[in-house]
């Protein structure tokens, strides 16, 4: 098992080069599924989001959860990617990418990873407004967590 890459950074990514990544040197990938998160600007009203997490925790975090997913699918690669900092209106926040021989089991890792990381990373967002104005922290919505719960069949 290929460990998974987590970057855990402020920095902007590149997601061309992020996917092709996962499928250089694994002559055997079938598939590579992504997902990329974007900040929106809820209709106008949204100039950036700030995030925060605890370093370190949230790297440990999410590899083992990129474990669990490797050890449930017969995966060749998977990356996750997190920024943190202030994120713009229409910025790149998240990519989660994943490398196996089939279609079925990329799709179905990566969905389970996002669903993770929507409702259970330790990230902190906190929206900025276009007047300037800081609202409250963002709670995970309820519907992210019903997403969640589907793949607990086996405990994330």
């Amino acid at each position: 098992m290929t460990p998974a890459r987590i970057r855990v950074q402020a920095d902007d990514f590149d997601v061309g080069a992020e996917t092709a990544r996962l499928s250089r040197g694994a002559p055997d990938v079938g598939a590579v599924a992504t997902f990329v998160g974007y900040c929106r600007s809820e209709d106008g009203r949204l100039a950036a989001l700030e995030i925060d997490h605890y370093p370190g925790m949230a790297e440990a975090e999410i590899g083992r959860v990129a474990d669990e997913a490797q050890g449930r699918w017969p995966l060749s690669g998977v990356t996750i990617i997190h920024r943190f900092g202030s994120i713009p209106a229409g910025g790149q926040i998240v990519f989660v990418g994943v490398a196996s021989r089939h279609r079925q089991a990329a799709f179905a890792a990566c969905e389970m990873l996002m669903d993770y990381m929507k409702s259970h990373a330790p990230f902190w967002k906190r929206a900025v407004l276009t007047d300037g104005a800081k609202a409250d922290w963002v709670e995970a919505a309820a519907s992210d967590d019903d997403a969640l719960k589907r793949w607990e069949a086996k405990k994330i």
